[in-house]
């Protein structure tokens, strides 16, 4: 059994490092974490025109709004001496974007970037295609916009190859995808060229997609990624290290970095009733059903397939930490589960974290009859229940009783 865990998300300058690792064209740029640092990136670069970019893991920086009250998390100017007061008014501040929390993200880190003029914007990607069983490299001439629409109004303008996982990109599929996304004359060959080694990126980093939105083509002749988005394979984390070490965990919701650690996925939502369950289709279909009975689920923690007691008892502890909850559900389906494993954590965790809040446990599957015989002898307030819906009708009566 595989665990999983969150995905891996990178900040945009940490993907055009890894890019330029691997001979990938993109823009020169530096990073800085205070205002004087952003100022020198911006004199040293000594480019014609300057790009500041808030780092954040969350699209719309362009259109959002610092609580400094600066409008926009993207700036251009030719004047360096500005990229300093700029900064200034980025850096520990607060942006609100329509992706972000309505309290917005703190911004500690800055690209300061050069900023290049893009005569023809194309859309490039690789990624991993079931159909294909490998690896797919898809592209459109029409870049810099949404490559859903594209597909649905020209799908005459979706340009697919499929490559040899043991042959990689050959020279002649690189320069048909080239020409497919309009490169004419040299910038072919540069284009071909781009394209080979964002494949080798792709294979380096185990990733399951890389996606640039444009792949751009400067008036000097220049074919530049100028943004990209790289998707990662979590099972390869073991041979990933240094990739992985790059993830940020300062703007995940601390609950669900703590429930991470344990191999559990937590998402908070408003409600009073906590959700502990394993699977996600269960989880989904356990708050569906407190909805239709009048409650309201407070999360759905989902407990995955290897579970251990450690685990169930350090669920136990996210949940009574929400000062929310005012009950919990215990929805368990054994299947590579065993329920009396479950139950030892719940009757443990009941002891020890002295819970305060109504119990209601739903078990079916494998061991249920020793996990239901561990539930009762316990002499622990616990309500058992028959099946979903009436697990449900109890965690909302048990609420409205108090």
């Amino acid at each position: 059994f595989v665990s999983s865990r969150r995905w891996l998300n990178l900040q945009e300058y940490q993907s055009k490092k890894l890019m330029q690792e691997s001979g990938v064209t993109v823009q020169r740029f530096y990073v800085a974490d205070n205002a004087p640092d952003a100022l020198q990136a911006a004199k040293r670069l000594g480019a014609k025109e300057i790009v500041l970019k808030a780092q954040i893991l969350a699209g719309g920086r362009g259109k959002g709004v610092f609580d400094s009250g600066l409008k926009g998390g993207v700036h251009l100017t030719k004047d360096p001496s500005v990229v300093g007061e700029l900064a200034n008014r980025m850096l520990g501040y607060s942006l609100t974007t329509k992706q972000t929390p309505k309290e917005g993200v703190k911004v500690k880190m800055v690209m300061v970037a050069e900023a290049l003029d893009i005569t023809r914007e194309t859309y490039f990607a690789i990624l991993m295609d079931r159909a294909c069983n490998g690896p797919v490299m898809v592209g459109s001439p029409q870049g810099g916009m949404d490559i859903e629409e594209v597909a649905d109004k020209t799908p005459e303008l979706i340009f697919k190859e499929v490559i040899d996982i043991f042959e990689g990109v050959r020279d002649d599929q690189a320069l048909r995808m080239a020409a497919n996304l309009g490169f004419k004359g040299p910038l072919e060959r540069q284009a071909a060229d781009q394209i080979k080694r964002l494949y080798d990126l792709f294979l380096k980093v185990d990733a399951t997609q890389v996606e640039v939105n444009p792949l751009g083509e400067t008036p000097e002749g220049q074919v530049v990624c100028f943004d990209a988005k790289i998707n990662f394979d979590d099972n390869a984390e073991f041979r990933q290290k240094a990739v992985f070490a790059l993830d940020d965990m300062s703007e995940s919701d601390p609950t669900e970095t703590e429930a991470a650690k344990w191999d559990l996925k937590y998402i908070g939502l408003d409600g009073n009733i906590a959700c502990f369950v394993n699977g996600a289709g269960l989880a989904m279909a356990t708050c569906d059903i407190i909805d239709l009975h009048g409650g309201k689920p407070a999360n759905f923690l989902d407990l995955g397939g290897g579970v251990k007691e450690k685990q169930v008892y350090e669920a136990f502890k996210l949940l009574t930490a929400d000062p929310k909850v005012e009950a919990i559900l215990v929805n368990i389906f054994g299947g590579i589960v065993n329920c009396a494993i479950i139950a030892n954590g719940i009757t443990k965790a009941c002891r020890e974290l002295e819970l305060k809040v109504p119990l209601v446990v739903r078990l079916e599957g494998t061991n249920v009859q020793e996990a239901k015989r561990i539930l009762s002898e316990s002499g622990l307030p616990i309500v058992a229940a028959n099946d979903l819906e009436d697990a449900a009708k109890k965690a909302v009566a048990a609420i409205a009783k108090k």
